[in-house]
This record gives structure tokens, C-alpha cells and sequence, in this order.
């Protein structure tokens, strides 16, 4: 398919970071032209009558297996909210309610305009979320969570082996990397240090070298979790890493909030991805990270929403305005400007993939992952003389994004899912939640 979007602001995101006024061609599944394009053979054409035309947003930490519990662990810090709530929840998951929950998030992800994340699953059926992901059209780097230590209060129904969780891991990896025209790449997850044995983390590190594959997992997201890595490996988050071999451009980080400065030394250096997810970070009441100053030093950084139930939505836009705001008291108002944020929503949530050749902006050759943002609402109106990255940033709700496309595939068109039976979804998602609350003694 050829398709050309007429008359559009293209914010292309590109090194000069130019906003155009033309035309975008599609051809395939990536972009033949940007600018004035004459007389092309389109099989389809869209007129944007000025709308914005924007590089799909990139989430860098998303949890598609709890879009399901949305609701179901608010005003909880931390490892209460795990203990208590979540992780009993995710081991009452079956395949279909996994299948479910995934793409109940996909579907919010394209109506607000993502359309790349990195995902983290659970320990069980993750095979079953990477199918939601391939028959929908999304592009993610997932990986099956790793949690072989039960003695931080895990429930018997998340408990693996060491062996064995290393086993399917490799086996999804070799089974399913590069599925879906590429749009499906496979990483190493393992959930968090408290959850992990030693022999796991240094084989994750080897086997990742190995497979030349990401991974990913969080750190330094609550104090209560330091101290129970502090106890156990006798050194803080971040170091134990470094020490294990796992730090480097191939690793995402999520949060990074309770950073010493050894620490940031070892990030910066060694250029391990950091994804900040500020409005889970606020929920959660976990703190907030100091973006303004891993970015001054040179930190990789990107954004994400994290998981449904610790921010109770996937919303890209919320997330910008949080990162935004929650700056500037502590920094002054020129914290974390629009375009800075615009910037880790997109090409920096790229380079985290290590894909920057290919996503993160609107220019020729790269993949066709974009969105079409309305400002015709009257939240942004008068949509003139404002800058386009204030509009984007402070303004935009995911309901003004009136296409979303992904690999030159409309996904998401006039608000309506092109790729997701509604309704049937709603039905067997609701259906797989009562399910895994009886499984788990919550209802």
C-alpha cells in the first residue's frame, strides 16, 4: 500500500528538528517522502487539513499483563502493592486472561497514539501476549518476567527454578525474535534484583551477550527495595549490576529514582538506558528521579507509563506533561521544556531500542510508525501562533489522535480500532478479570 497524508504538519523530529508544512508518503512500511510530494501513485490519500503528523510514541517500560488489574492496587506503596496485590493477581493469570490483558492495553496504547513499548510480562504464558502483540500490529521488545528467589514473599503460584526460568526464556527468545516483519523483539526480563538469585542475573548478562539481545528490569524505584538489596548483596541496586555484568546500551532501567552518585557515574558511563515513568513514580509515592540532571550529564533517558494498575492508564501524553511539571518546582520553570520532553517520547525511546536508524522521527527510509494528532478541540484552541511542542506537551489529550499507524498498517483510524474486536474484548476481559479473582480468593 501506498499512502499519502496531504496537507499535514509534519514534526518530523529529525536532527534539525524541523516542522513542515506538506505532505508524507508511505510506501510499504516505510516513508518514500516528507515535504511536497507531486503526483503520487497513492492507493490511499488523507487529507490532515493542517492537523500535526508525529513519530509514534515509544514507551520504554510497560507491563501488558497487568492492564487487566487497573484499579485493583491503588494507594499502595511499592512491595505492598506487589506483595499484597499484584503479584497474587498475576499468578492467577491463564492464557486467555494474559492474551486479554495484553491486548487491552494494546488497544489503549494505539488510541492514545503509541507505537513502540518495551514490555515486561509474567512468569507464565507469555507466549500468549506475544500474540496479542503480533495479531494486532504493535511493535514491542518483550521478554518474559524472571523471578527465580522466593524468599522476598513471592507466591507459590510465581515461583520458578532457576534452570527452568532461564530455559523458557531462551526458548521464546529463539521461537519468536523478529516475528511480525520485526515489530516483535525479545528480551531478557528479569523482574528485579529482590526477586532474582545471583546465578540468574550473571547467566541473564551471559546469555544476553550471547543472543546480542536487551535486557530489562527495574531498579532503584523505592527505598524499601534498596534496603532489601543493601541486606542481600550487601551493596546498592545499580553497583550489584555493574558488578554482574548487565549494565551497558543493551540494558533498560526502569526508574532510577534513589540514585547515589556512584551510581549515576556507572549510568552515564556506561550508557544504560533509563526509562522514567513519572506518573507511576507519583502514584506509587516512590519519588521523583532526577531527569534534569542525568540528561545535563548525558544520561540516556526515555519515558513510559508503566503498568496499568500503578497509573492506572497507558497514556504517552500524560506522561509527558507529568515529566514536565513535576520539575519545575524543584528546578524552576525552565525544567524539562516541551521539546526536551517531546524528545524522550520519541527518538529517545528509539535510541533505548537501539532502533534510531529506523523509529523515533518522520524522515526518509525510516519504518512508518506515526500518528495523526487533531488541535481542533477546544482544550487547544486558538491553535495558532503556539509553539508546536507546548501543544503537544500541555495541551494534547490521547483523545485528540485520530489515526495511529504502525509498519504502514492503520491500526487506529477516526477512533475506531482496526485491528481489535471491542466489544469482544471488553466481554472476555471482563470475564478473564472475575476469573482470576476467584483463582485468587479476591472475590
Amino acid at each position: 500500500m501506498r499512502i499519502l497524508f496531504k496537507n499535514a504538519t509534519i514534526v518530523t523530529m529529525n536532527a534539525q528538528r524541523e516542522v513542515i508544512k506538506g505532505d508524507l508518503l508511505v510506501d510499504g512500511s516505510r516513508i518514500a517522502a516528507v515535504g511536497e510530494v507531486k503526483e503520487p501513485s497513492a492507493d490511499q490519500v488523507i487529507d490532515l487539513d493542517g492537523d500535526l503528523l508525529i513519530p509514534g510514541l515509544i514507551q520504554t517500560h510497560i507491563h501488558l499483563c497487568q492492564t487487566l488489574f487497573r484499579g485493583q492496587a491503588d494507594d499502595l506503596e511499592l512491595l505492598d502493592w506487589l506483595k499484597l496485590r499484584i503479584w497474587p493477581l498475576e499468578g492467577g493469570h491463564d492464557p486467555e486472561s494474559i492474551y486479554d490483558s495484553a491486548l487491552l492495553g494494546i488497544g489503549e496504547l494505539f488510541l492514545g497514539g503509541t507505537t513502540t513499548i518495551v514490555d515486561m510480562e509474567t512468569v507464565h504464558y507469555t507466549e500468549h501476549a506475544f500474540e496479542a502483540i503480533l495479531s494486532s500490529g504493535l511493535r514491542a521488545l518483550a521478554g518474559k518476567v524472571m523471578m527465580d528467589d522466593p524468599s522476598g514473599d513471592v507466591p507459590l503460584s510465581l515461583q520458578e527454578t532457576t534452570e527452568g526460568s532461564l530455559q523458557e526464556s531462551v526458548d521464546l527468545f529463539e521461537k519468536f525474535n523478529g516475528q511480525g516483519n520485526g515489530r516483535l523483539e525479545v528480551a531478557f526480563t528479569p523482574r528485579f534484583v529482590v526477586s532474582c538469585t545471583d546465578t540468574l542475573l550473571k547467566e541473564v548478562s551471559r546469555l544476553a551477550r550471547e543472543k546480542n539481545a536487551f535486557v530489562h528490569t527495574h531498579a532503584s524505584e523505592n527505598r524499601g527495595e534498596i534496603q532489601v538489596v543493601e541486606s542481600t548483596r550487601g551493596m546498592r541496586n545499580v553497583v550489584y549490576l555493574d558488578k554482574v555484568g548487565l549494565t551497558g546500551p543493551k540494558l533498560i532501567l526502569a526508574h532510577c529514582i534513589w540514585l547515589d552518585e556512584t551510581e549515576k557515574d556507572i549510568l552515564i558511563r556506561s550508557k544504560t538506558r533509563i526509562s522514567h515513568c513519572p506518573s507511576s513514580n507519583l502514584k506509587l509515592a516512590s519519588g521523583i528521579a532526577a531527569i534534569p540532571e542525568l540528561l545535563e550529564r548525558g544520561a540516556e533517558v526515555s519515558l513510559s507509563s508503566d503498568g496499568a494498575p500503578c497509573s492506572n492508564n497507558l497514556d504517552g501524553f500524560r506522561e509527558m506533561r507529568h515529566a514536565a511539571l513535576m520539575q519545575k518546582p524543584l528546578h524552576g520553570p525552565t525544567a524539562m521544556p516541551a521539546q526536551k520532553v517531546f524528545e524522550l517520547a520519541t527518538i529517545a525511546g528509539a535510541r533505548a531500542l537501539g532502533r534510531e536508524g529506523d523509529l523515533g522521527s518522520l524522515e526518509v527510509g525510516k519504518k512508518a510508525d506515526l500518528a495523526v494528532v487533531s488541535l481542533q478541540g477546544l482544550h487547544t484552541w486558538p491553535n495558532q501562533h503556539v509553539d508546536v511542542y507546548s501543544q503537544l506537551v500541555y495541551q494534547a489529550y490521547p483523545s485528540d489522535v485520530r489515526l495511529t499507524m504502525v509498519d504502514g498498517q492503520i491500526v487506529m483510524k477516526d477512533r475506531q480500532l482496526l485491528t481489535i474486536d471491542v466489544p469482544e474484548l471488553k466481554k472476555s476481559a471482563t470475564q478473564s478479570l472475575n476469573r482470576i479473582m476467584k483463582r485468587v480468593g479476591m472475590i
